[in-house]
């Protein structure tokens, strides 16, 4: 199996260029046929995330880069040669060092991040629902999700959080033990508000309080996560029940002031408050850090956990990148193996019909009044030289030329034992 993948990503194209050559998953089905039909094409899967478009392909030799790459064109419907300067091709062992790392998060913009894995499997099943792939690249995909999983569970590389809203929450977990028992209030409606939303649910904070501007799109984003909609007016009223505050809204002057959370701290009879506001300019006026039993962190704070995290997953890449190297050569070593499939079965195909050859000349033999005795013995002497005649051939060649390690490796392969060791 010849292995080949053709690509952009966001190192080498900008998001113009990549939503161009994304695929939808009802699109997946019809590329990945039209791919598989390509000449010297046997097995097709595509990884289209929003950061790449990745094209892997298992063919015969004669399979080239510039093939796939004008087919992504022509199926995306582009310019011949206009996404020329942002792919990138590689093949076998690079390859399959390069989808290691895709898998495990290690080429992902966020270092680390989760969710490419997912997305590999879920890409690798598309192609198995759509007939396009099933036999070496079928096994050899097991084998990079099986490194990848291997790299985020012994590296420890995706255990720090490296983005803003989940830095967030798991700073609050320094502040509350159980969330089973918290309520969150969220300050606006915006995508970062949505992942903390999500972050927050999945750490087990039952309730959730989205205050918005617009109250619509607060009511969006809290039928999506379970949680109950108000105007930014509404918030005195509401504040005093929010054991977590996180804010991040567009709003050029401060939403929270000291007088409003000092009030909401009275009426909790001082129990304390978490927030965090992520929003530049901030929407949480400073001097509210100045209240007892109040816990503000702004986007700085989080900046600089997020920097510690990088760093220690940069140390946890350094594990990953040994995983990876041991599955890349166990991959490595397993192709070679398959390779050598073809000569064996040769060799066997080849000594099966002298033996069937020198077989047909003994029965003709017997059938003709011969001895037994003297035709098993013709039989014996006849397949020994057939067998051995193109290896001594080849073997005494060797002697005359000087290759020893050909002559050592004879050995080796004949079970001969070394020179010296008392064998002929």
């Amino acid at each position: 199996m010849s292995l080949l993948l053709v690509g952009l990503n966001h190192e080498t194209a900008p998001v113009a260029v990549r939503e161009r050559v994304s695929f939808a998953p009802e699109q997946l089905p019809e590329g990945l046929r039209d791919a598989c039909a390509l000449p010297g094409i046997s097995e097709v899967v595509i990884l289209s995330t929003c950061n790449r478009t990745e094209i892997i392909v298992a063919g015969d030799d004669s399979t080239g880069a510039p093939v796939v790459g004008a087919w992504l064109e022509t199926f995306r419907a582009l310019p011949q040669g206009e996404l020329a300067p942002n792919l990138y091709s590689l093949q076998g062992q690079e390859a399959m060092r390069h989808l290691v790392r895709v898998a495990s998060g290690l080429d992902s913009l966020v270092m680390g991040e989760p969710q490419i894995l997912g997305q590999f499997k879920t890409a690798v099943g598309e192609a198995r629902r759509a007939g396009t792939v099933g036999g070496e690249l079928g096994r050899t995909l097991d084998q990079v999700l099986a490194v990848a999983k291997r790299v985020r569970t012994e590296s420890g590389i995706g255990q720090n959080p490296v983005s803003v809203a989940f830095a967030a929450v798991r700073l609050a977990r320094h502040i509350f033990d159980d969330f089973s028992q918290t309520t969150a209030l969220l300050i606006g409606a915006g995508e970062m508000i949505e992942l903390v939303a999500r972050h927050l649910k999945e750490a087990g904070v039952p309730r959730l309080i989205i205050a918005n501007r617009t109250v619509g799109r607060a009511e969006l984003v809290a039928a999506e996560h379970g949680g109950e909609a108000i105007a930014l007016a509404q918030i005195p009223d509401h504040l005093a029940r929010a054991d977590i505050v996180v804010s991040c809204t567009a709003s050029q002057l401060p939403i929270l002031g000291k007088g409003a959370v000092e009030q909401a701290l009275r009426a909790r009879r001082r129990k304390p408050m978490f927030m965090v506001d992520i929003a530049v300019p901030r929407d949480i006026e400073p001097q509210v850090a100045e209240l007892r039993d109040v816990y503000l962190y702004s986007v700085d704070d989080l900046k600089q956990i997020i920097d510690e995290n990088l760093r220690a997953r940069e140390q946890a890449a350094e594990k990953a990148v040994v995983i990876v190297e041991e599955g890349v050569d166990g991959w490595l070593r397993g192709q070679r193996a398959l390779d050598a499939v073809g000569t064996l079965r040769d060799y066997r195909s080849q000594a099966e019909r002298l033996r069937d050859q020198e077989l047909e000349r003994a029965l003709k033999s017997l059938r003709g009044g011969a001895e037994p005795e003297e035709v098993l013995a013709q039989f014996g002497r006849n397949l020994t030289n057939k067998l051995v005649h193109g290896p001594s051939i080849e073997l005494r060649r060797a002697g005359e030329e000087g290759r020893h390690e050909l002559l050592d490796w004879a050995r080796r392969l004949f079970g001969l034992g070394h020179h010296g060791d008392g064998a002929p």
